[in-house]
């Protein structure tokens, strides 16, 4: 059984995140932080093996934890789930070897994903007593590092005017989640945006090749583009 603790400060966010975490065969989710001191305490009292990180929290940023947790805890592997998606930000949890990071609102596809890889991660780690090249390059595989990483830092840079990363990652999971497909009207409603600020947005995914359009014929009037994601 995988012990995970939660460092949220938001405690509605907290507990929607333990849940999801609990629905994951093979982890235990008792304990739970609402801000940074308390996250350290957490540690000291309980066998942590992972711990979902926020980064904006009262006291401390959960960034500034890092070098702490790596310091007094090292066998504790972290996943950042937070709001922000500031490059320098990304760059020092990827420094510190966090396993993933995730941008809010975090989907329960995205999280079990991360956290089924993450299982296999500790199974490749523990299966042997030494490790050949290819354990390792399994092991090295799995976390968010070197190309991955770099085009997680890209993207953040190279975002056209106008496409700010946290609507973009909204509208991502919501196509992740309607395999029906959407109309740039109904992603406005979701957004509470316009359409035409949605379908900038479903447009962009399209020229980044994680979308596509097809015409959708109703009883009157001209084709509607309904978008799926790729």
């Amino acid at each position: 059984m995988i012990h995970a603790g939660i460092a949220e400060d938001d405690f509605r966010i907290a507990s929607i995140h333990q849940e999801l975490v609990q629905q994951v065969e093979g982890f235990q989710c008792d304990h739970r932080a609402l801000n940074a001191r308390e996250t350290m305490e957490m540690l000291k009292k309980h066998p942590i093996h992972l711990l979902l990180l926020d980064i904006y929290m009262p006291d401390e940023l959960g960034t500034s934890l890092l070098g702490n947790i790596r310091e007094h805890y090292p066998s504790v592997d972290i996943i950042i789930i937070s709001a922000s998606s500031d490059t320098a930000h990304v760059q020092k949890s990827l420094r510190y070897g966090v396993f993933d990071y995730i941008v809010k609102p975090v989907s329960l596809e995205r999280l079990e994903q991360t956290l089924q890889k993450y299982i296999s991660f500790r199974q490749q780690l523990t299966e042997s007593a030494e490790l050949t090249q290819d354990h390792i390059d399994k092991l090295t595989s799995f976390r968010p590092s070197g190309t991955t990483a770099a085009a997680k830092e890209k993207e953040l840079e190279d975002l056209p005017k106008g496409i700010d990363p946290l609507t973009l990652q909204t509208v991502r999971d919501e196509l992740e989640q309607t395999s029906a497909g959407v109309t740039a009207e109904e992603m406005g409603s979701f957004l509470g945006a316009s359409r035409t600020t949605a379908r900038r947005y479903l447009e962009y995914l399209i020229s980044i090749k994680e979308a596509e359009a097809k015409p959708i014929y109703g009883i009157v009037g001209r084709p509607e583009r309904k978008y799926f994601r790729k």
